[in-house]
């Protein structure tokens, strides 16, 4: 399987608590749900795109915590997000939790995080997705493991928060394999991997 990020940001690189008020108040943080005024029929399109071509997730504990906590409540089976978190095989990367309560969850990272993910992508099938879960996704960026990034740029910026990608992290090419914009002005970039970068001058 190819490992995906779908990643919401800003403008100003944050990616702290896009979708709601409490959902990281993490170093003070009060800018939470900064995402929810761009929602439109582009916005969704994109993400019922995205779902569909998933055959598992990888989520970090604070992600899961937050999709476990609301989407087994949603129960329509023509939902394109719902229907797909709650019957596809789940992964949740942590070293402190200890039971998963939603369906087809199972925990890895508690030995050896980068080999039990390599491991996932030796499975066969299309997408195992990344939703969110940045603190995993900087881990995993620094050991190459993950191959595409959707990211989606907001027209705001913060100032302060979280941010994908942190100081000293792996020096990565990509490539742009497509790019789309929102109603509301959400641009939608999607990247591959492409090795280390080049350098030079002008």
């Amino acid at each position: 399987m190819k490992l995906t990020l779908t990643q919401f940001l800003t403008l100003d690189g944050v990616i702290q608590a896009p979708g709601g008020p409490d959902e990281d108040r993490g170093s003070g943080f009060e800018h939470g749900g900064w995402s929810a005024p761009y929602g439109d029929d582009d916005f969704g399109a994109f993400i019922t795109e995205v779902f569909d071509r998933a055959d598992a997730f990888l989520l970090g504990r604070g992600t899961y915590d937050i999709f476990a906590g609301y989407w087994p409540k949603m129960t329509d089976p023509a939902d394109p997000v719902a229907s797909r978190l709650n019957s596809l095989p789940k992964y949740v990367a942590s070293t402190t939790l200890t039971a998963a309560d939603w369906q087809g969850t199972r925990i890895i990272g508690r030995d050896d995080l980068v080999k039990e993910v390599t491991a996932l992508k030796e499975q066969p099938g299309r997408e195992l997705q990344m939703h969110g879960s940045a603190g995993l996704a900087r881990s995993l960026m620094a050991h190459d493991l993950i191959d595409t990034l959707h990211l989606l740029t907001f027209p705001v910026a913060l100032g302060t928060g979280k941010r994908l990608f942190a100081e000293g992290g792996l020096p990565t090419a990509f490539r742009l394999a497509g790019s789309r914009t929102t109603s509301k002005g959400v641009v939608i970039s999607t990247y591959e991997r492409a090795g280390r970068p080049e350098y030079g001058s002008f």
